[in-house]
């Protein structure tokens, strides 16, 4: 499976981005999607999941309450609405596939996918 991450950028603070997450060379919707960020010199981090078909997802509780996953299956993608960005929310942000059905688990999997990452600068 290979993961292509889109959307990032340089937004103000307060202001909103929406990710991309598109995969081709397999079967999307057997896939559990994550997103993960992670700034220099710190490990990746955890951001939000979602679940096969859409219907569960789960966020970091630092982002709770500014995100908004979602997928569609038959565009294979998934997208990461995120708003009320902030300073801290600087950062390159992944996203994962992987065939664990638990939303909840905040780690990645060693025989997951990932995508090269997008930049996205939260800056006035």
């Amino acid at each position: 499976v290979q993961l292509v991450e889109s959307g990032g950028g340089l937004v103000r603070p307060g202001g909103s981005l929406k990710l991309s997450c598109t995969a081709s060379g397999g079967t999307f919707s057997d896939y559990v999607v994550r997103w993960f960020r992670q700034t220099p010199g710190k490990e990746r981090t955890f951001v939000a999941a979602i679940s096969r078909n859409g219907a569960r997802t789960f966020y970091a509780d630092s982002m709770k309450g500014r995100l908004d996953i979602s997928r569609h299956n038959f565009r294979n993608t998934v997208y990461l609405q995120m708003n009320k960005l902030e300073s801290e929310d600087t950062a390159v942000y992944y996203c994962h596939a992987d065939l664990r059905p638990d939303v909840a688990i905040v780690d990645a999997d060693p025989a997951g996918y990932w995508g090269q990452g997008t930049q996205v600068t939260v800056s006035s």
